[in-house]
C-alpha cells in the first residue's frame, strides 16, 4: 500500500526580506521544522519572488544539485565555471556543486519581477567536478514531459542522482497516472504549479504537494486546468 505525506501550501515556511519573497516547502536558513527536513534525496523546494534589479549576489555551494526553473520573469546567473546566461519561463538550469562552486542568481530585468522553484538534491556522489547546463523545453496540453533522468538523452538534463523532474500540464477533467521510474527505492513528490488536481480522494491545489512512495504509481485526476511539477528521488540518502 503507498504512503503518503501531505504538504498543504499554507504550511511552508515563509521569509519576506522585502525584495526577496521566498516559501520554503522544506527547513531552509531561518525556518526550521524537523518533520519537513527533506523528501528523501529532495532537500529544498523554495519558491522564490525576487524584485526587479535585485538578486543573489556571489556565494558558495558544494556537494548538492541545484535546479532552477523559472515561472515568470527572468533569472540571470553567473557561476565560477565560467557559465552564464538568462533563463525564463519554459528553460531549466541545473548545476552540479561538486568540489565547489561559486555562483550569483540575479533578477535578469531592471523592471519586473522574477518568480522560480529552486531545488535542491542531495547526490549520490560528493566531490565530483562541477557541471553545468540549461535547456528550453515546451510542454504540450495533457503531456507529463521529462526534463531531467539519469541517463543522457537528447531533450534533458543529468543531475548526480537516480532522480528525474518530469513538468506537467492537463485539462480539466482528464486523468493521468504517474508512473514512478524506480519503485523498488524511489519516491514522487508532486508540487501543483496552478489548478487543482485529486490523488486517492486528496485534493491539491496551487502550491500544495503530495509525497507518494512505497508503490509503482500514482493516479491524478485533474479537476481545473492544472501545471504540476514532478520530482522523482530516491527515498533512502546515501
Amino acid at each position: 500500500m503507498a504512503n503518503y505525506i501531505i504538504h498543504k501550501a499554507d504550511s511552508r515556511g515563509y521569509a519576506d526580506h522585502g525584495w526577496l519573497k521566498s516559501h520554503h516547502t522544506f527547513s531552509f536558513a531561518g525556518y526550521f521544522n524537523p518533520e519537513r527536513v527533506n523528501f528523501g534525496a529532495l532537500r529544498v523546494l523554495n519558491d522564490d519572488f525576487v524584485a526587479a534589479g535585485m538578486g543573489f549576489g556571489e556565494h558558495p555551494h558544494e556537494n548538492m544539485e541545484i535546479v532552477s526553473i523559472p515561472l515568470e520573469g527572468k533569472l540571470s546567473h553567473r557561476d565560477s565555471t565560467g557559465s552564464s546566461g538568462v533563463i525564463e519561463k519554459g528553460e531549466i538550469q541545473f548545476m552540479s556543486a561538486g568540489t565547489g562552486v561559486t555562483h550569483s542568481e540575479m533578477n535578469g530585468s531592471s523592471s519586473e519581477d522574477v518568480k522560480f522553484l529552486q531545488i535542491w538534491i542531495i547526490p549520490n556522489k560528493v566531490n565530483i567536478t562541477p557541471r553545468y547546463g540549461q535547456m528550453s523545453y515546451e510542454v504540450n496540453r495533457n503531456e507529463l514531459k521529462t526534463l531531467i533522468q539519469p541517463t543522457p538523452a537528447e531533450g534533458t538534463l543529468r543531475l548526480q542522482q537516480n532522480a528525474w523532474f518530469k513538468m506537467a500540464k492537463f485539462d480539466a477533467g482528464t486523468e493521468t497516472s504517474i508512473k514512478i521510474e524506480n519503485p523498488e527505492t524511489n519516491g514522487i513528490y508532486i508540487f501543483v504549479l496552478s489548478g487543482s488536481i485529486e490523488i486517492d480522494g486528496e485534493t491539491l491545489n496551487s502550491r500544495d504537494a503530495i509525497g507518494v512512495w512505497e508503490t509503482n504509481e500514482a493516479n491524478v485526476q485533474i479537476k481545473e486546468n492544472s501545471e504540476f511539477l514532478v520530482i522523482e528521488v530516491p527515498m533512502k540518502i546515501n
